[in-house]
């Protein structure tokens, strides 16, 4: 039959153009497209053949063979699989057959297509990918199991139309040839397609070949060396994730981790498991043994590597799992979703979310069991990614508790290196104990020397101790088996409830010194109370419930965002010398001069004592130095 023209439908020739005229920066997905095409090929082939042995044709294994030739410039792409008729190739290479066709151009067009290489994917519009590389495009197909009718020949330049025509083909299947532009040229280069293969196909079922020259001695001339030509099959076809566990050595889940997280370090545990239901999918997950230098970073890229069918769509696929599990590393394989999928399907698919849930749940259970089990692997774990794993107190509400019992603290009741956890903490609550009360501070040395335990010793009250830069912000009222966790340091604290007569006469007692306090920091301070948290420490500064944390302050300052100008509240320890002796001043003298400038050092110090900078530290230095003088002075006489 004689060559036949024929006009691309109007929604490829779009996509062409949009193709053809893009910058994109991840022209190398043609090759995978054209693997994953042939790959399809043969698993339609090798499954027509267990009912009909004609299309085998008498050659039995299956492979996919790229031939590069530099002096012709053309990139080769061979199956042996199912191949197609004149109808088919017209069907399958001149028109999308797709109901969403429209919505895919539209988002083709409305990305930066160059940030979006999973889009080429979509749709089953690989192929067209292609033009990206290439000038021109020729396809040779002949279907399985009819040697008598011959094959077709497809060939497009990608201006608008293709040809289509008879002609002979001896051997079963479709052979792509592409001919490479001269700026991609790259692409013929054998290191380049080896890269392209091991990143994207290598766990591809069938061989992926190619012939590559290799020197041998020469079987004529001792001491000669000869090049010769020889097959290599360049994918490893070991898709690690679908063998049964037991059949997998350590050293092979090792490597495997290794080359899909670039990490020399062998991780902390491998979770390797297989879902069925109502979504079937293979995941072989990691937890690393330690943090990644750039985890808390903005750009951090989430999420394990997506295959569908073994064929990788996606290197960080986020949708399948929460960010507070980031430091989670591996593939996920889907026997359910379409090899056209997207990130915008996937956002909005039954399937992912069905993905996510199970495996947020196996991780979660995993490290339960560590805990459990394996306690001095977990906390080298918790160690690391601790804080990262805080973070699903804010973004996961369903899982909080699940989360919550993960956690791991110093505390007051403990020697240094040895940790609690909140279930810890419940079973040996005091029985009258209504929270679980928490301070937060940048070291164990500071905090546990913080002035705002002293009640909670006095009392045999526990006491967790949270260093983390986010503890505050997350745990902050949030509520473990029915106990509040409350920070000791905001809030009013009042341990002592039968006690009220006593606190009312100091009360009285100290009204009018008080007045003068709250008169002279008005600028500084919202109040100035009695404290229910001091018995030997004159002074902190308490912040209101539901207000920043100092340590949550810093670090949003840190960060760059404005944080609005939050006053505290000025506790004083009434039975401490030091007001005693204030009072004895005021009564004397109600303007004495001193009185301000002891007033003020008290905020100073309390200052000092939350961890903060005196407000003005010249004068603070001034008026210690003036006080110190005035008394060795007296000392002196």
């Amino acid at each position: 039959m004689s060559l036949e023209r024929l006009e691309f439908k109007t929604e490829v020739q779009q996509l062409l153009d949009l193709m053809i005229h893009s910058l994109y920066s991840h022209k190398e997905v043609f090759l995978r497209e054209l693997i994953s095409n042939a790959s399809d090929a043969i698993d339609r082939a090798r499954y027509e053949s267990l009912t009909n042995s004609a299309v085998l044709e008498n050659e039995s294994g299956w492979k996919i063979k790229i031939t590069a030739d530099r002096g012709r410039g053309t990139l080769t792409i061979s199956d042996n699989g199912i191949g197609m008729t004149k109808e088919e190739i017209v069907e399958a290479l001149g028109t999308i057959a797709h109901s969403g066709t429209k919505e895919f151009l539209a988002a083709l067009q409305s990305k930066a297509i160059k940030d979006n290489p999973e889009l080429i994917g979509q749709f089953g519009v690989g192929f067209y990918s292609s033009f990206m590389v290439a000038d021109k495009i020729t396809v040779f197909s002949r279907r399985a199991g009819q040697q008598g009718a011959g094959g077709v020949k497809w060939e497009s330049t990608g201006d608008g139309s293709f040809t289509v025509e008879d002609v002979e083909k001896e051997r079963r299947g479709t052979d792509v040839i592409l001919e490479i532009r001269e700026e991609e040229k790259k692409y013929l280069d054998e290191w380049q397609i080896r890269s392209i293969i091991k990143k994207y196909s290598d766990f591809i079922e069938h061989p992926i070949v190619m012939d590559v020259e290799k020197e041998q001695d020469s079987a004529l001339k001792k001491g000669e060396k000869v090049t010769i030509k020889e097959e290599e099959t360049l994918n490893s076809m070991k898709a690690i994730w679908l063998r049964d566990r037991s059949e997998v050595p350590e050293e092979e889940y090792n490597q495997f981790y290794q080359h899909i997280s670039h990490d020399s370090a062998n991780p902390a545990k491998v979770i390797h498991y297989k879902a069925e239901g109502t979504s079937e999918f293979t995941a072989l997950l990691y937890i690393p043994s330690h943090a990644p230098y750039d985890i808390l970073f903005r750009d951090y890229k989430i999420g394990p590597t997506l295959y569908v069918k073994r064929v990788q769509i996606m290197d960080h696929c986020e949708e399948l799992i929460p960010h507070y599990l980031r430091f989670v590393k591996g593939v996920v394989d889907s026997a359910d979703l379409p090899l056209n999928v997207s990130r915008e399907i996937l956002q909005h698919n039954r399937q992912v979310e069905i993905i996510r849930t199970n495996i947020t749940k196996k991780v979660l259970d995993t490290l339960g069991d560590m805990k459990k089990e394996q306690y001095g692997d977990y906390i080298k774990v918790y160690n690391e990614f601790g804080r990262v794993l805080k973070e699903g107190l804010h973004y996961d509400f369903t899982r909080r508790e699940a989360i919550a019992d993960l956690f791991l603290f110093p505390s007051t009741k403990t020697e240094e290196g040895v940790l609690r956890s909140l279930d810890d903490y419940i079973n040996d609550m005091e029985a009258q104990q209504e929270a679980i009360y928490y301070i937060t501070g940048t070291s164990l040395a500071e905090a546990l020397h913080s002035p705002y335990l002293e009640t909670f010793r006095g009392k045999g009250y526990e006491v967790l101790v949270m260093l983390d830069d986010i503890d505050d912000l997350v745990l902050s009222g949030f509520e473990y088996k029915g106990k509040r966790l409350k920070s000791i340091t905001k809030g009013d604290i009042d341990l002592d409830k039968t006690d009220k007569t006593e606190k009312e006469t100091a009360k009285k007692q100290y009204a009018e010194l008080m007045d003068l306090m709250k008169d002279t920091l008005k600028d500084d301070v919202k109040d100035v109370r009695l404290s229910g948290r001091l018995t030997d420490s004159a002074c902190c500064l308490v912040a209101d419930e539901g207000d920043l944390d100092p340590q949550v302050e810093k670090l949003l300052k840190a960060m760059g965002q404005e944080v609005p100008l939050k006053k505290r509240i000025l506790e004083i320890n009434p039975s401490h010398p030091l007001f005693a002796a204030m009072k004895a001043v005021f009564e004397k003298d109600a303007k004495s001069n001193t009185l301000p400038d002891f007033i003020k050092l008290l905020y100073d110090q309390a200052l000092i004592l939350e961890g903060s900078k005196p407000k003005d530290p010249a004068a603070f230095s001034k008026t210690i130095a003036k006080l110190m003088a005035e008394n060795i002075g007296k000392e002196s006489s």
